[in-house]
């Protein structure tokens, strides 16, 4: 499986509705959005193409951010993120009168990585905030400045642009406010160009969503975070299930318009094929998915037409499943 393109398009084949709710060439499903979200979203559409025909779904990687735009103007029937929606998304979605589910779909280690001849194994969140910190711009430059153990080398960073949803929940886990980051590192909203960065200089450091990770763990190594309890944590599947790798893990969501969910076929049978396949996808592709038992709890906050965000727009990090369930619930 090909996994990372900066931009997927499909031709879908088979549909199990009924062919005259359909033009036989119009229909398309609309996706965009979160890049740690896009390899579970490629395998969706591999999987659902073997199933589905004459429906065209486009998969774009706009950023969390960039792909709320386009979902709160219309642009979009789905939005992929990895952060809530804020409350000025769900003001501008409410303006274009949008209505939406939010379905939690997959956990993430956001996960923070070096080169690995790099002799950095872990750091605190103080340790990051004095690498990543708006006042460090121009003044931390060197490893030892950070860590008086490590060597007096200038460092080089790498992280997602500022459309990211990464980059905003990083910025607000680490510096204690969504974007508040030193302006002088190499962006990209395309991991990919991050993960070459990094794996090509010794000095190098960055972050980004856990799959991207794994799938060049040859190239690259991840840096344990040292969480409340002191706790030195790599990013694994089971540090986040059990909720040791904090404040870095997080919840992967979908956003879905509720009128193109209600009113077009070919949106409502991606979005129930999605809930009944993306656990078993998630992991294929590296990414963490959530128990059994939630996707029968979104499946069924769906199903009755439970609307909005149970964040009520404002961020938050260091929230475990079960914390998260426990809201679903409600």
């Amino acid at each position: 499986m090909m996994l990372f393109r900066s931009q997927l398009f499909f031709c879908l084949s088979g549909l199990a509705f009924c062919h005259t709710a359909l033009a036989q060439s119009s229909a398309v499903v609309k996706i965009d959005g979160s890049s740690t979200a896009f390899p579970i979203a490629e395998a969706l559409a591999e999987e659902f193409q073997k199933l589905n025909k004459n429906v065209r779904v486009t998969v774009g990687i706009s950023g969390t951010g960039g792909g709320f735009k386009k979902f709160c103007r219309g642009d979009t029937e789905v939005s992929n993120a990895s952060r809530p929606i804020l409350k000025s998304e769900m003001d501008a979605c409410k303006n274009a009168g949008i209505h939406f589910y939010e379905l939690p779909i997959a956990y993430d280690a956001l996960t923070v990585v070096v080169n690995p001849k790099n002799p950095i194994k872990e750091l605190s969140i103080e340790q990051l905030r004095k690498l990543w910190s708006p006042s460090a711009q121009g003044v931390v430059t060197q490893w030892q400045q950070v860590d008086a153990k490590l060597p007096a080398q200038a460092f080089k960073l790498y992280g997602p642009g500022a459309d990211s949803g990464t980059f905003d929940y990083f910025t607000e886990a680490v510096n204690g406010k969504a974007k508040a980051s030193r302006g002088d590192f190499s962006a990209s909203e395309d991991d990919n160009v991050l993960v070459q960065g990094v794996s090509r200089d010794v000095n190098a450091l960055g972050y980004f969503g856990y799959a991207y990770y794994v799938e060049n763990k040859t190239k690259l190594k991840a840096v344990a975070i040292v969480n409340k309890k002191g706790q030195a944590v790599l990013p694994s599947e089971q540090s986040v299930v059990d909720g040791s790798y904090s404040p870095l893990s997080r919840p992967v969501f979908v956003y879905v318009s509720e009128k193109a969910y209600q009113s077009r076929p070919e949106v409502r049978a991606y979005v129930d094929f999605m809930l009944k396949n993306v656990g078993r996808l998630a992991k294929e592709v590296r990414s963490i998915p959530l128990p059994p038992k939630a996707y029968e709890l979104i499946t069924a906050n769906l199903k009755k037409g439970k609307l909005g965000s149970v964040f009520n727009g404002t961020p938050e990090t260091g929230l475990t499943i079960e914390e998260l369930l426990a809201r679903e619930a409600k």
